[in-house]
């Protein structure tokens, strides 16, 4: 057990300083399209490691996490647009005004994502198993097609912003600043999830996993500490979408698509289901080996699948549990 939290902190402390002197290397190496992938990973990782709480530690197989990340992305994308317009977004029963304002429009984004996650998971939390899947995936492509539906704000085309929101103390325009931005988020959800999974919500949630029946004959309410986390993750979910909206300053109804709800799925059993840290890992994997096969076949695909169906096959926890060779510990 020493040896593998020595494992654990050894190869978690290298990963943060290879995140932390990322930007000097690029700039010093004039590779400055890595601080943008890189940005990239930061983000999707957050948005993997949401899932994985819900997935990894709740056994909630969910078919429409990417839902969170687009209505994030579009919350922060209408109020920009009409910030730009001058134009509010409401009228009645109250005036709301469009803002670029990051600590008023981010919080927005954050709280929409998780009424929709909360109204969402009280219906499909009511199934179970292949039921749940389905109707995650039916209340995601809902989405996907009433904001294809949009035509104000681009349709299917999607929506640009003129630029990235405003923080106060902290210039988002500079890639380094915003990279860094991203980095702390991602750090602040990871040590709040590893808290809340250690803590009795988390050691209730695990067991709802394993036997949902004989954690209500022992008096507690699981269905409410599953809403709980699935609210939870839809929250982290859409604030990963404010990150990316932000990023390349575009938000489309392909950030909600089911197939993007796949690939975060891909990324959490690749790094690690029920780890926390592996989905970052998974997500660094995937877009890395997504960028440099790019660059010699468009047939990538080709020789990514393979080599998922390797990590399925002889490492069943995943690259982070390779890593830490061990077989069914949870971070």
């Amino acid at each position: 057990m020493g040896t593998m939290c020595n494992r654990k902190n050894i190869f978690n402390g290298l990963g943060l300083l290879c995140f932390l002197l990322l930007p000097p290397f690029a700039i010093q190496s004039e590779q400055e399209y890595l601080l943008s992938l890189f940005t990239r990973i930061l983000i999707y990782g957050l948005a993997a490691a949401s899932l994985d709480l819900i997935l990894g530690f709740g056994g909630m197989v969910s078919l429409g996490h990417a839902v969170f990340m687009g209505i994030g992305g579009y919350s922060v994308g209408i109020l920009a647009f009409h910030s730009y317009e001058s134009l509010p977004l409401l009228s009645w029963p109250f005036v709301l005004n469009g803002t670029e304002n990051a600590l008023l429009a981010w919080p927005f984004a954050v709280l929409v994502a998780a009424l929709f996650g909360i109204v969402t998971g009280a219906i499909c939390l009511r199934t179970k198993g292949m039921h749940f899947i389905m109707i995650t995936l039916a209340f995601a492509q809902m989405a996907y097609y009433f904001f294809v539906s949009l035509t104000k704000y681009g349709g299917s085309d999607g929506l640009s912003l003129y630029n990235r929101s405003v923080f106060p103390a902290l210039n988002l325009g500079s890639d380094i600043s915003f990279y860094y931005l991203c980095l702390t988020i991602l750090l602040v959800f990871l040590i709040i999830a590893n808290r809340l999974v250690r803590s009795h919500f988390g050691r209730v949630l695990s067991a709802c996993r394993e036997n949902e029946q004989r954690v209500q004959v022992l008096g507690f309410a699981s269905y409410r500490y599953k809403l709980a986390c699935y609210t939870f993750s839809a929250a982290t979910a859409g604030l990963a979408g404010v990150l990316l909206v932000n990023q390349a300053e575009f938000i489309s109804p392909g950030l909600m698509h089911w197939t993007k709800s796949g690939e975060l799925m891909v990324m959490v059993l690749l790094g690690g289901m029920g780890t926390l840290s592996g989905p970052v890992l998974g997500a660094a994997t995937l877009l890395l080996m997504e960028d440099f096969l790019a660059m010699y076949t468009e047939h990538w695909m080709i020789i990514l699948g393979p080599f998922l169906i390797f990590v399925v096959l002889f490492a069943k926890r995943g690259l982070y549990g390779l890593l830490m060779g061990t077989g069914g510990n949870h971070d």
